[in-house]
C-alpha cells in the first residue's frame, strides 16, 4: 500500500459471511510474520472452533511452515486458491479497493503510526459497522 512517506504491507483476515475484518497488521514486509500477526489477531478476537475454513491466496507466507503451525494450533482447516484463478480471493481484494479509495488516497499522513491509526479507525468505526455490503443486501 503506496501512502505519502513510502509503502507499507497490510495483511488482513476477513470473516466472509459477514464481511467484516477479524484481524490485521500493517508492516514494512511482507515476510510470513505479517499475515501471522493477523492471523493471531482474528483467533484471539473470533476464537474460531475446530474446522473453520480459512481461505488464502497461493503466496508462499500463507504456505509458510509458521503461518501453516499457527492455524492448525487453532484447529482452521486451511485453504488454498487455484492456479490462476484471482477471483478466488475476491473479498479480500474488494475490502482492500475500499480502504484505498476511502481512505489511504483521501487523507494525508505524516506518520506510520497516523497511517496505523486511520487503517484502525477505518476497520472498527467505518468498515465493520458501518460498510453496506451490496452481497448482504
Amino acid at each position: 500500500m503506496r501512502w505519502g512517506r513510502g509503502f507499507e504491507f497490510l495483511a488482513v483476515v476477513l470473516e466472509v459471511c459477514s464481511r467484516k475484518v477479524v484481524g490485521w497488521a500493517l508492516g514494512r514486509t511482507l515476510q510470513a510474520c505479517l499475515p501471522i500477526a493477523a492471523l493471531r489477531r482474528a483467533i484471539e478476537s473470533r476464537n474460531p472452533g475446530p474446522g473453520v475454513v480459512h481461505h488464502s491466496d497461493r503466496g508462499s507466507k500463507y504456505a509458510s511452515n509458521d503461518y501453516v503451525e499457527c492455524a492448525e494450533k487453532a484447529k482452521m482447516t486451511m485453504s488454498m486458491s487455484l492456479p490462476g484463478r484471482p477471483w478466488e480471493n475476491g473479498y479480500c481484494e474488494s475490502f482492500m479497493n475500499t480502504l484505498k479509495n476511502e481512505q489511504i488516497d483521501c487523507r494525508a499522513f505524516s506518520t506510520l503510526e497516523k497511517l496505523e491509526t486511520g487503517i484502525a479507525e477505518f476497520i472498527n468505526e467505518y468498515y465493520n459497522k458501518e460498510q453496506l455490503h451490496s452481497a448482504l443486501a
